[in-house]
């Protein structure tokens, strides 16, 4: 299978040969929503702090003298103003510290990476580049991504981002600029279109053969 390369002025400058076992194995699956949840909300849920907090009856300052007596005042028995029925009292069964990370295997993991390229690939927002350079300007970097009409990309460079592209992009809204090795599902599915270099294709084979 034959894939157009394009420098970044959308100038076509040749052709990727890819076999045609690893084509469909990396960019012709069936999309197949219920693992890009899956992949989407583990690595969310992995980034999550899990600092949430509330105070049990154990955090809550005040003396644990016994409000009144337990019989003849006709009200209900009650051994503590720190419960929670009571105002500035506990939480019961509150959130508390936690991880809120979960195990997905690795073989999964790669499904869900090359499901994602598949679906760029069917809704024809792929783009291979032959190189992801720039002259470290953002201005220039803005008016070439607005020639070419996108509005957010995310562009996968390989084994390390040229250090000129990644100064031009950075401060570029909706842009996002990574080497192979951090190619994930979420910033994938995040951004409209998908930009690899040729090298981040070699590398991506490599990673997920």
């Amino acid at each position: 299978m034959k894939l157009p390369v394009f420098d970044i002025n959308n100038k076509k400058s040749g052709e990727l040969d890819l076999a045609d076992a690893t084509f469909a194995d990396l960019f012709g699956r069936e999309v197949r929503t219920d693992i890009l949840y899956r992949a989407v909300n583990w690595q969310l849920a992995k980034r999550r702090s899990g600092n949430h907090k509330t105070k049990e009856i154990g955090d809550i300052s005040g003396t644990t003298k016994k409000p009144y007596s337990q019989k003849g005042t006709g009200n209900a028995r009650q051994g503590s103003l720190r419960s929670p029925q009571f105002r500035g009292g506990a939480t019961i069964f509150g959130p508390v510290v936690r991880s809120h990370a979960h195990d997905l295997t690795k073989k999964f993991r790669k499904l869900a990476l090359k499901t994602a390229l598949s679906s760029k690939h069917k809704d024809g927002h792929l783009v291979i580049w032959k190189d992801a350079k720039a002259t470290g300007k953002t201005k220039d970097l803005v008016a070439q991504f607005k020639k070419l009409g996108w509005k957010s990309a995310l562009v996968i460079d390989g084994a390390a981002v040229d250090e000129s592209f990644r100064r031009a992009a950075s401060n570029i809204p909706h842009f996002d600029v990574l080497p192979s090795i951090g190619a994930n599902v979420y910033d994938i599915l995040r951004r409209e279109k998908l930009v690899l270099t040729e090298e981040a294709v070699a590398k991506l084979v490599e990673r997920l053969a």
